[in-house]
């Protein structure tokens, strides 16, 4: 399991600490929203995928997950900017 760090400033925390009873429990619970989300999304397309193509889908949440990467039906955000980045890089040379 990753273990993620964040830095703030004195007054985002000060701030948050107005904001919330813990910036631990507010970190922790808008990366977990996050992920939930994210994971929705991920699953719907993987549905839409593999009955498309009649495919068998992977039981439980982070199998299936992992299966819409194995599948390519979902690539990380960094690698698709990486890819538009390049393609726009070779629309500039044409």
């Amino acid at each position: 399991m990753p273990d993620i760090t964040v830095s703030i400033t004195d007054a985002e925390n000060k701030s948050l600490e107005y904001a919330a009873l813990s910036v631990q429990d507010f970190a922790d619970n808008a990366l977990t929203h996050r992920a939930w989300v994210a994971g929705n999304e991920i699953i719907s397309l993987l549905v839409e995928h593999c009955n498309a193509n009649s495919i068998a889908i992977a039981t439980g949440r982070e199998a299936q997950i992992e299966q819409a990467y194995t599948l390519g039906v979902v690539d990380t955000a960094a690698n698709v900017q990486a890819a538009f980045e390049a393609a726009q890089a070779e629309e500039v040379k044409e």
